[in-house]
């Protein structure tokens, strides 16, 4: 008997070696590049993709289609009401007084808030012991929470019992009524400039992302401090700065505090919030939780939105020229070559 005759004997008719096994069986498939990417990218943004349908998608259809019915958001019985809400929003005075004081204030804040980032950007960022010191110090405000922030000021300027006017008795000087007309606004516009230190963080940065060396040619050169920055500094610093306007913009024209800040709760409604303080966003809580006028509001909020959209792309209109780039974006695509110069 041969050894090939063994080993079949030993392993059985019909028995097959491990190499023919392994021969007999179909490869493994496996994932291209390009489908592991695309999973990759799934896993990863799936989470966020479901936030977004469940939290941002879904209650904008949802206040959309509020939007053109009379609900109560108690009620069953709402009916289709079409445009009227958004006819009523042309004609109600309070509506566009409240519009009106919002774009006030952003016109107001957003400035300042800007000018006195960028001033103490530059008072930080010059070489000077313990600056990181004040850096921290000047930031610490911009992390409180908006609403613990808001109900501090509100303490602080109380009238019966806030340190306001515990200063001001020191002078033998009659406590004053902050949270109300006409000082309401000032008290706002203080708490919206005491958060400025992110806008601070945010232009100190870009002033150290300019190199160095053009402020030096330029002292050699002959020009003042004023000078290099007016010529060098700012136009650097433009799309920084251009950053803060579209972001400030957004923010103020959405401003809630005024609600925390000079909200006189009582048994009956929201409370007494000061004429100079009430906002679009103030008027929109009040027609939802004191009115029940769900449709309603609902068709304010988009026309707030509505509004946030067009001031954005109205800013970025005339930004055009105003904005230096230091790395300027194609404006042609340049023909490939190929081989021979062709």
């Amino acid at each position: 008997m041969t050894t090939g005759q063994l080993t079949e004997t030993s392993a059985g008719p019909g028995a097959t070696s491990p190499a023919g096994a392994a021969a007999a069986r179909p490869p493994r498939r496996r994932l291209s590049l390009t489908t592991r990417r695309a999973w990759s990218f799934y896993v990863f943004a799936g989470p966020w993709m479901l936030g977004f349908l469940a939290l941002t998608a879904y209650p904008l259809g949802y206040a959309l289609w509020l939007s053109f019915t009379n609900s109560d958001g108690l009620s069953k019985n709402s009916r289709f009401v079409g445009l009227d809400n958004y006819k009523e929003i042309l004609t109600d005075s309070e509506t566009l007084h409240s519009m009106a004081r919002t774009g006030v204030f952003t016109a107001m804040t957003v400035p300042l808030t800007i000018v006195a980032g960028l001033f103490l950007a530059v008072l930080v960022n010059q070489p000077i012991r313990g600056r990181g010191l004040f850096r921290t110090l000047l930031y610490l405000p911009a992390v409180v929470p908006p609403v613990g922030a808001a109900l501090a000021f509100k303490m602080i300027f109380d009238r019966d019992s806030g340190s306001a006017n515990g200063l001001l008795d020191l002078f033998s000087i009659n406590a004053l009524a902050w949270l109300a007309d006409p000082y309401a606004r000032w008290v706002l516009i203080v708490l919206t400039l005491w958060g400025v230190g992110n806008v601070m963080i945010i232009s100190l940065a870009g002033l150290q992302d300019i190199p160095k060396e053009l402020n030096e040619a330029a002292r050699v050169d002959g020009a003042s401090p004023w000078q290099s920055f007016t010529r060098i500094t700012l136009p650097l610093l433009s799309p920084v700065i251009f950053f803060q306007v579209v972001t400030g913009i957004i923010a103020a024209l959405q401003t809630f505090a005024p609600l925390l800040i000079s909200l006189d709760p009582t048994p009956k409604g929201l409370g007494t919030v000061p004429e100079s303080n009430y906002f679009i966003m103030i008027h929109v809580l009040n027609q939802y939780l004191v009115d029940g006028r769900y449709g309603y509001a609902s068709a304010l909020l988009w026309v707030l939105f509505l509004m946030i959209v067009a001031v954005t792309f109205l800013v970025f209109k005339l930004s055009k020229g105003a904005v230096f780039y230091s790395v300027e974006p194609e404006r042609a695509k340049t023909k490939p070559r190929t081989i021979g110069g062709a």
